[in-house]
């Protein structure tokens, strides 16, 4: 990719969606290959994944795939293989996050630094380049000044700066969290999150005093940077990556389209700057964030710290208010919309809160307009008297809406190439003839020609213009005319299976062409010497789980590296989490706003919260002068007692290989 490109990076759980990101406009698409994938039930085939290459590459798009858990040493020989199927498939780049895979013997493919390392400043994503790595996502907690130094760091004609502008947010640091595995076995950093974050937790402070009950304290509203585009561009991102392996096929049309549309405004005002892939989208519907599963968004920490970026009272979606009760029967209930023009469907999901604050969802089965504008009669599909605290007066959200959900079930974009069309005599060797040019919006051309009979048109005056229309019919091809030339001395008739013919043959040698001037990404070449590693020693933290990752990291200087958390050699409490969010400043708490100072960097002493789930207890401690939050637990003891998936052999030092002295 070159620096003035802007890349869209939407997210595939399988290969259908993966065709319709590149529909809705995706200049590259990333996917979970058949394991390995940090999403354990989003794999994906690699004939599948052939076949999305395919179809990507007709537009220049890209595909990348992730292989991004840990490995243990009795899987690297596995994920080398795959690396090696999947090149063969024509994938653009992979996505890892252990670096023993760059110690083994690796195709010769382009690899991006997945989200799980972790990238927070200048010094370790300027290592990640040095390294070997071609495009590295930014922690997602980044300010924009935090951005531009990262930029300001690495040379950006050899690394692509990537960025999550939209979806479901971690709650920690990406690669910093070990909640799942202590509690339950499932380690977040081998794709098998068990989501504590989305739990509901009672806080208690020092002294026992609850602070707040039932609060998912540690879940976040989702991700929008919607606002923030230009200044990212600004910052010097350059991919933009929406979240979402898990998302259906709905979520991907619309948030691909949204930010389509978003970009290519973006690109009218900024000449200078141009899309990494070809092609026009349209769109039959009009993108709207809010018409997916979401927690209401927020913008994070792009612009600094905000008060409001968590989704406490639930992790659901609560959709958009719509209207409030006028009236609750044995049957039904009443509602009355705050929009007359409204429509409710059948099929249509409702949902409201309880007196708790907790969110109560009303699927509905049918939905009667009454005579009144507004005023709709709902049957919902669960009995009427099970619904809490339902009565007049309560305000109502819809968070599915059927016509919406059926339009995306449609076709619902179009995305094709202009080409200029060139019709002109053609008076080579081989008698006359017709030659037609088409050249595409990159430059690429495809030719095509045809030897015909000289025929007189029997309507000269319409001849030009209806050879014209006939040649401009490109129907279900990649392309549509820019343009349709015709440089004839005379007015030709052209029988039009012969027309068809010719145009046929251009499209063909055009695609051709296209094939041809598509370059595989190249693999950066690591510096030599190697580049020292920011740190001489690494903890836990730096999930190092097999003896080619710990080869890699002591060749760049690293003198002391302990195992990663899922080896189960960390018994007792240490950070499980480690987060930018800070339960204290959003429960008004933060002893810096108590002095009436947001952020004064200083000593601020703060004292430990609890947080309580049943039995589940984790400790809360603050690390006031970076403003970050660590949730402290130990692992369990049932984790340590039951059988891991393959005995994790790490040593402390290189083993002595029997017969080798």
């Amino acid at each position: 990719m070159q620096p003035h490109q802007l890349e869209l990076l939407a997210p595939a759980r399988t290969f259908d969606i993966g065709i319709e990101a590149i529909n809705h406009g995706a200049d590259a698409v990333y996917i979970g290959g058949p394991s390995f994938g940090a999403r354990s039930t989003a794999d994906n085939s690699i004939q599948d994944i052939a076949k999305l290459v395919q179809y990507a590459h007709r537009f220049h798009s890209r595909i990348f795939v992730t292989l991004n858990t840990i490995l243990r040493d009795d899987e690297l020989e596995g994920a080398r293989k795959l690396a090696w199927q999947l090149y063969d498939a024509g994938v653009d780049a992979l996505i890892v996050q252990d670096m023993g895979l760059l110690e083994i013997d690796m195709p010769p493919i382009q690899l991006h630094a997945s989200t799980q390392t972790d990238i927070r400043t200048p010094e370790k994503a300027k290592f990640l380049q040095d390294a070997g790595l071609s495009q590295i996502v930014l922690a997602r907690e980044l300010t924009l000044p935090q951005i531009s130094a990262i930029r300001d760091a690495v040379d950006t004609e050899r690394t692509v700066i990537e960025f999550f502008v939209h979806g479901a947010l971690c709650v920690a640091y990406s690669g910093q969290c070990f909640i799942s595995h202590a509690h339950t076995g499932r380690s977040a950093n081998r794709g098998d999150c068990s989501q504590a974050c989305r739990l509901p937790y009672e806080v208690k402070d020092a002294q026992g005093r609850i602070v707040a009950h039932d609060k998912h304290v540690l879940s976040m509203k989702d991700n929008n940077q919607s606002e923030n585009l230009r200044a990212l561009v600004d910052a010097g991102i350059r991919s933009f990556k929406i979240e979402g392996r898990y998302k259906d096929m709905a979520y991907v049309k619309n948030i691909t389209a949204h930010y389509r549309k978003l970009f290519d405004e973006v690109l009218t005002e900024r000449p200078e700057l141009a899309p990494a892939s070809h092609g026009r989208t349209t769109f039959n519907f009009e993108p709207d964030p809010n018409q997916n599963f979401n927690r209401e968004f927020t913008d994070y920490f792009v612009q600094g710290r905000k008060e409001d970026i968590g989704a406490f009272d639930t992790p659901k979606n609560p959709g958009q208010p719509i209207g409030w009760v006028s009236k609750v029967s044995a049957e039904h209930v009443e509602i009355t919309t705050d929009d007359p023009a409204t429509e409710l469907h059948n099929g249509d999901g409702m949902c409201y809160y309880d007196l708790q604050k907790e969110l109560v969802g009303l699927q509905i089965n049918r939905a009667e307009a009454q005579k009144a504008k507004g005023v709709w009669r709902l049957f919902p599909k669960d009995p009427m008297d099970g619904f809490k605290d339902l009565r007049k007066g309560v305000q109502v959200n819809r968070n599915r809406d059927m016509s919406w959900v059926r339009t995306l079930d449609k076709k619902s974009a179009e995305r094709r190439m202009g080409v200029w069309m060139q019709l002109a005599e053609n008076t080579g060797g081989q008698g006359e003839g017709l030659q037609l040019t088409l050249t595409d919006e990159a430059g690429h051309t495809g030719t095509a020609q045809t030897a015909i009979d000289w025929q007189a048109s029997k309507d000269p005056a319409q001849a030009e213009d209806k050879l014209k229309a006939a040649l401009g019919k490109l129907g279900d091809t990649l392309f549509e005319p820019f343009d349709v030339q015709t440089a004839l001395p005379r007015p030709w008739f052209v029988p039009p299976s012969q027309l068809n013919a010719l145009r046929r043959d251009a499209v063909q040698a055009l695609e051709a062409a296209r094939a041809q001037g598509l370059h595989r990404l190249p693999r950066a070449v690591p510096v030599e010497p190697p580049a020292p590693y920011p740190e001489d020693t690494l903890t836990y933290l730096a999930n190092v789980f097999n003896q080619k990752a710990r080869d890699f990291y002591a060749k760049h200087g690293v003198k002391v590296i302990d195992a990663a958390y899922e080896s189960q050699e960390e018994l007792g409490e240490v950070s499980l989490m480690i987060t930018k969010h800070c339960v204290r400043f959003s429960l008004s708490l933060c002893p810096k706003q108590a002095k009436g100072v947001t952020g004064v960097q200083g000593t601020v002493k703060a004292e430990p919260l609890q947080l309580i789930n049943g039995k589940e207890k984790l400790t809360l401690r603050f690390d006031c002068k970076p403003c970050e939050m660590h949730v402290v637990g130990k692992i369990k003891k049932s984790v340590l007692n039951a059988v891991p998936e393959s005995p994790v052999q790490f040593y402390k030092t290189r083993p002595l290989v029997q017969g080798m002295h």
